[in-house]
């Protein structure tokens, strides 16, 4: 089954990028070590803001960490150091000669 892929922008209150880097790596280590997801993290180089790449194993291993009340209670405490904006679940890969795939 293929991976699914999300992305999400982050912005960190002011004051509060190095605890938004703390949070942010014990919730990308939990859903790695529970098998659910690999995420890459972007620095915005223009803009305040970070950019998570998350590619969920699969359907079924997204279902899994949106019910993980270990994983809630990250998601919890994003608020309280960070802004989460323009998440898009689910992007899919346009396949075209440019495309990995087609070569």
């Amino acid at each position: 089954m293929a991976e699914l892929l999300s992305i999400a922008y982050i912005w960190p209150h002011p004051g509060q990028d190095e605890q938004t880097l703390q949070l942010l790596n014990g919730l990308y280590s939990l859903l790695s070590r529970k098998g659910y997801s690999r995420d890459l993290l972007y620095r915005d180089a223009r803009a305040e803001r970070l950019v998570n790449l998350r590619y969920w194993k699969s359907e079924e291993a997204r279902q899994q960490a949106q019910e993980d009340p270990e994983v809630h209670r990250y998601w919890q405490r994003l608020p309280e150091i960070c802004r989460v904006d323009g998440v898009v679940e689910r992007l899919e890969e346009v396949s075209g000669s440019w495309s990995a795939r087609a070569n």
